[in-house]
């Protein structure tokens, strides 16, 4: 029987060291495959044989385009394979600098991955110098619920319409106060973040049913990159500043691998053989 053709899945760029073998060693990535290393030899790959992907080998037939286009559509195999790429990534990040690739960034084989990781390895050691010794830290605001304003009362002897138009008006005015003075917190937040970090992203706001409820409408929702010996300021210093916002939901998360940092976007290795 004819083996099934497969193809090659590269989760990030790492820089090649011998203890890597034995990080690798059991991990098991996307479609439950083996995960491993994949490096240019010494004798024909210049300065590109100091790094090196982190691969699997995944069945042609479910991770071609047009199965990726079907797969896509399918939250359930998008959340498998979502927490199947970051297990891989997190376990590395645990023990060394992990340039991590988007999801389902797949070349046709393994001498076409090499390839690329010889044309673009300039590209990817700066991105690795960059990350070295930082780790990623999200920090979102929202505004309370509870903060809702009220209409105030309408004036006495107002006609049932009149009051009626009263109190709307009151509730849209004390709405767009409550969010001109979320949005200056939010920017006050992300000042005094960025003083602690040597990057930021400023991802859009969420928004949507799944933000809402009891978190809150969200009012930032940025991305840090923080070294080391500077994450405990930065938590510190973003928990003392929410102290004074009353109103304000603080949210905090990391540290991450660097996901938001990992490459700029005209730069990132597109999805697809």
């Amino acid at each position: 029987m004819t083996p099934e053709p497969t193809l090659t899945y590269v989760y990030a760029v790492v820089a090649a060291t011998g203890e890597l073998g034995t990080i690798v060693a059991g991990l098991r990535g996307v479609a439950d495959a083996p995960v491993t290393l994949l490096a240019p030899r010494a004798d024909d790959a210049g300065p590109a044989a100091a790094l090196a992907f982190v691969t699997s080998e995944v069945p042609g037939t479910d991770w071609r385009e047009e199965a990726l286009t079907s797969h896509f559509e399918d939250l359930a195999w998008l959340e498998t394979t979502a927490r199947s790429h970051h297990h891989v990534i997190q376990a590395l990040s645990d023990h060394t600098t992990v340039l991590p690739l988007r999801m389902a960034t797949l070349y046709q084989d393994g001498e076409r991955a090499l390839a690329a990781l010889r044309e673009r390895y300039r590209t990817f050691a700066d991105r690795l110098a960059l990350l070295a010794h930082h780790t990623e830290y999200g920090v979102k605001a929202y505004i309370r619920p509870d903060t809702d304003t009220a209409a105030p009362d309408a004036a006495p002897g107002a006609s049932p319409g009149k009051a009626y138009l009263q109190a709307r008006k009151a509730q849209h005015h004390a709405r767009e106060d409550r969010y001109r003075e979320a949005r200056q917190a939010a920017e006050r937040i992300a000042a005094t973040a960025a003083q602690h970090a040597s990057h930021v992203v400023r991802h859009p706001t969420q928004a949507g049913p799944l933000t809402r409820g009891e978190s809150g409408e969200n009012v930032l929702n940025d991305a840090y990159l923080v070294s080391e010996d500077q994450a405990d300021a930065f938590r510190t210093a973003i928990r003392q500043e929410g102290e004074n916002m009353p109103g304000i939901r603080l949210e905090i998360t990391g540290p991450w691998a660097p996901y938001s940092f990992a490459m700029p976007p005209a730069d990132e290795p597109g999805a697809g053989p």
